[in-house]
């Protein structure tokens, strides 16, 4: 598939906030709980509008992707059937939710810990959402799988919990190498579900061919042409038209990033108390996840390229 970085970007940032959120939720259970220590109330006020800020990047980048935004409300109307249209319904709520524990927080008003329970809830919601958007489209292997919901997830609360890591360290908290070690437990998680996938997706065998392309049931077929005197919809849309040597440096690219290098970086800037370094290392590892997406986009393989013969 050809990886529109409109949803490359949408689907990592979103991803990120929610993680952020779980972290920032995660240590207020624990400090009601007397299991961490208790955190004043403007730091969750203030996360909450990190939060905001990813998941509203995020949705402005996922406009890029419409050719009619103006009509974007009406990707609603199927969500008896469609995980798009879920996932439209479950993001607002979300943001709207967040935006209500961070105010309440923020003017030290009482049940915060239920209405952020009610954000988590429809941040899981979103997750499942997210995931099954791709999940759920049988014909393109790759992506037919629990594992992609899983990972969708995972590398989510990596990226999140390593945001909330440098926020509380830039925040002064006490709470910073708790998240840091959860940061870096959910990296190595994340890393191992990731690389299940491509070990998962590089035994696959296409289910189809050339014969079932066309309707034609003979033992030697060869494409002498795509069809078409020059490019279509089809060979654009349907084909990233990158070389798999561009495949190879993407996915070590990916894997480097996104898991041992922030992993490193993390555990540096908690043995130095260094809040840039903790920074620097989600900043890294968001830059990984961009790439792990558009892998994920381009390893898709439709099979309407048997037909077009990938020819972008």
């Amino acid at each position: 598939m050809r990886p529109a970085f409109s949803v490359v970007f949408f689907t990592t940032l979103i991803g990120a906030a929610q993680g952020l959120f779980i972290a920032l939720y995660f240590v207020e259970a624990g400090g009601r709980l007397d299991r961490i220590p208790a955190q004043a109330a403007n730091f969750y006020a203030r996360g909450s509008v990190l939060v905001l800020i990813l998941l509203g990047a995020g949705l402005l980048a996922s406009y890029f992707h419409l050719g009619r935004p103006e009509r974007s409300w009406r990707a609603m109307a199927m969500w008896r059937t469609s995980w798009l249209s879920r996932e439209v319904i479950v993001l607002p709520g979300f943001m709207a939710m967040v935006c209500c524990w961070g105010l309440a927080h923020h003017y030290e008003a009482r049940g915060t810990l239920a209405l952020g329970a009610v954000a988590l809830l429809l941040c899981a919601l979103l997750f499942l959402c997210t995931g099954m958007i791709y999940a759920c489209i049988k014909f393109l292997q790759e992506w037919a799988s629990p594992l992609t919901v899983v990972n969708y997830a995972l590398l989510g609360c990596a990226s999140g919990f390593t945001a909330a890591t440098a926020y509380a360290a830039v925040a002064g908290s006490e709470v910073t190498g708790l998240l840091g070690a959860c940061a870096l437990a959910l990296t190595l998680i994340a890393c191992a579900g990731r690389i299940a996938a491509l070990v998962r997706n590089a035994r696959l065998r296409s289910r189809s061919g050339l014969q079932s392309a066309i309707g034609v049931n003979h033992p030697r077929i060869e494409q002498k042409s795509q069809g078409f005197m020059g490019g279509s919809f089809n060979t654009r849309e349907f084909f990233h038209g990158a070389t798999p040597g561009l495949l190879r440096f993407v996915k070590w690219a990916f894997l480097i990033l996104s898991f041992p290098l922030p992993a490193l970086l993390i555990a540096a800037g908690l043995a130095h108390a260094s809040a840039p370094q903790l920074a620097a290392a989600f900043v890294v590892q968001y830059a990984g996840l961009v790439a792990e997406r558009w892998f994920f986009f381009a390893q898709a393989n439709h099979p309407q390229n048997l037909y077009y013969g990938a020819i972008s």
